[in-house]
């Protein structure tokens, strides 16, 4: 194969994820060579785009579904303090980049906003009570506030309290430190720091077809140029596919037995979006409420400030759905594609005992519109069926994993999924991806790149660029402190 198409790394999709993966490897070694595959025209046009995700800095702040209800009545925070943390990572990433130039300005993907949780009725208002209890007694959530008292959360939330009935048990808490987050914008950044600086050549409407492993070690990934139909060969040492709800089908090609028995199931999502300024300038904030029984964690209620290209929006939603499809952009049959005889036992095991998520998808896609601004209703009770319009969200692939006994288990979040070696893996799942990417791709170099984690190599550039590498922020109280003051300024943040 000619020197031109040889590459130390290959990146497939021209997401957030890859954008951040290629970032952190060029920061570490500007030497590598690297190469991006993107099917599509443009990068972040799937679930890194703007309106595609919930934009939160998903720090766990408002999130309930992370901080689940044990049997004895207590809260277990547990999940809510891995979050947490590992946002800490993204917003070191980010201001490393804005300081050394490499993002010219963090208002261009990043704003200041506030992330209440709210619950409406007696038994919520006590789990709320007792989540703030449990949550500001932590150093990772000081600062958080609480209040079941009608007038405050019209303060914070205007549009949230306006025609309620006065006698309805309500409560909220606020997180200030919160943000709003354009990961479309960042991702565009990323890509435009990469390709000035050389650190990667990037080549859209390129869908990858071919991942074939060579007898010196090397894998060739094969693309079609969707201009011109012709076939394009690259060998690289590393292959990462951070393509989204494709990567599932992508690593299967792969051929690696690791990802036997892996299998996707797909949910969609449709937001009510409300672009109308009088609106908009009354909400600042993101406000998350509880998911219905049953319901995937994408679907957990929010109304959102939105920023994305510079338009302030208000978002609702999501509401579920159901598509055969695994990318927006995607086919009806990526579905059928990915079954294979091996995961067919967990696809049917999981199909078998997943009748409450299955009923509520039902639900939510038979819904008429007239249903959908009645569920916003109870989030913004004077809402205006003129101001508020459909607007389909991102495609995700839930995780079937296999559990070694014939059946599967569906895996809510994300999973790296490599080969023996680790010269190839893939990133499967969806929420809190973005949010969390930063924690990914250092999870990325530990799994794939650990020989160069050392002080000789990689390990000295690594903790200039996350300073906090290697500290568990949950347990050191005074790093998580250092670390937000000294990021909130550069990034536009608040601090407590």
């Amino acid at each position: 194969m000619p020197d031109s198409n040889r590459y130390d790394i290959v990146l497939i999709g021209a997401g957030i994820m890859s954008a951040t993966v290629g970032t952190l490897l060029h920061a570490l070694d500007p030497n590598l060579r690297i190469a991006v595959l993107e099917r599509l025209e443009d990068c972040g046009q799937e679930s890194s785009q703007g309106y595609n995700n919930a934009g939160t800095g998903h720090a766990a702040n408002c999130e309930l579904n992370y901080t689940p209800q044990r049997p004895d009545g207590s809260v277990d925070i547990s999940k809510a303090l891995e979050v947490n943390v590992e946002f800490d990572l993204s917003r070191q990433l980010w201001a490393h980049l804005v300081r050394t130039g490499a993002i010219a300005d963090p208002a261009s993907f990043i704003r200041s906003c506030p992330h209440l949780s709210f619950v409406v009725g007696h038994d919520d208002v006590a789990f709320l009570r007792k989540r703030h209890a449990e949550m500001s007694a932590h150093h990772c959530f000081a600062g958080m506030e609480f209040t079941d008292d009608p007038a405050t959360i019209a303060e914070w939330a205007p549009l949230m309290m306006q025609g309620r009935k006065p006698d309805e048990p309500v409560a909220a808490t606020r997180m200030a430190t919160g943000a709003d987050v354009d990961y479309g914008a960042l991702t565009h950044a990323l890509f435009a720091n990469l390709s000035q600086s050389g650190g990667a050549s990037v080549f859209y409407r390129h869908e990858v077809d071919g991942l074939h492993r060579e007898t010196d070690g090397r894998w060739t990934v094969r693309a079609t140029d969707a201009a011109t139909g012709e076939t394009r060969s690259l060998s690289a040492g590393f292959v990462f596919v951070g393509a989204g709800g494709a990567a599932l089908t992508l690593i299967q090609r792969s051929g690696i037995p690791e990802a036997h028995g892996y299998a996707g199931f797909p949910v969609s999502g449709v937001w009510l979006r409300c672009d109308n300024p009088e609106v908009a300038r009354r909400h600042h904030v993101k406000v998350y409420g509880k998911a219905a029984h049953g319901s995937p964690p994408m679907s957990v209620p929010h109304l959102d400030m939105r920023v994305v290209d510079g338009t302030h929006s208000v978002l609702f939603g999501p509401y579920a759905g159901f598509s055969t499809k695994f990318l927006k952009e995607g086919s009806v049959f990526d579905l059928f594609r990915s079954i294979r005889l091996g995961n067919l036992g967990p696809l049917l095991d999981v199909a078998a005992h997943s009748f409450r998520l299955e009923e509520y998808l039902v639900g939510q896609v038979v819904q008429t519109p007239h249903q959908r601004l009645d569920t916003l209703r109870a989030f913004y009770p004077e809402a205006n069926e003129a101001d508020w319009k459909e607007a389909v969200a991102g495609q995700r692939v839930q995780i079937i994993k296999p559990d070694g006994h014939g059946g599967g288990e569906l895996v809510f979040g994300t999973e790296l999924l490599g080969n023996a070696d680790n010269s190839i893996v893939a990133l499967l799942g969806a929420s809190p991806g973005a949010s969390t990417a930063a924690f990914i791709a250092v999870s990325l170099l530990e799994k794939c790149f650990k020989n160069k984690l050392t002080e000789q190599a990689w390990l000295p550039r690594l903790k200039q660029v996350i300073p906090t590498y290697g500290i568990d922020l949950r347990t050191d109280a005074e790093a998580c402190r250092r670390s937000r003051d000294d990021t909130a300024p550069v990034l536009g943040l608040q601090t407590v």
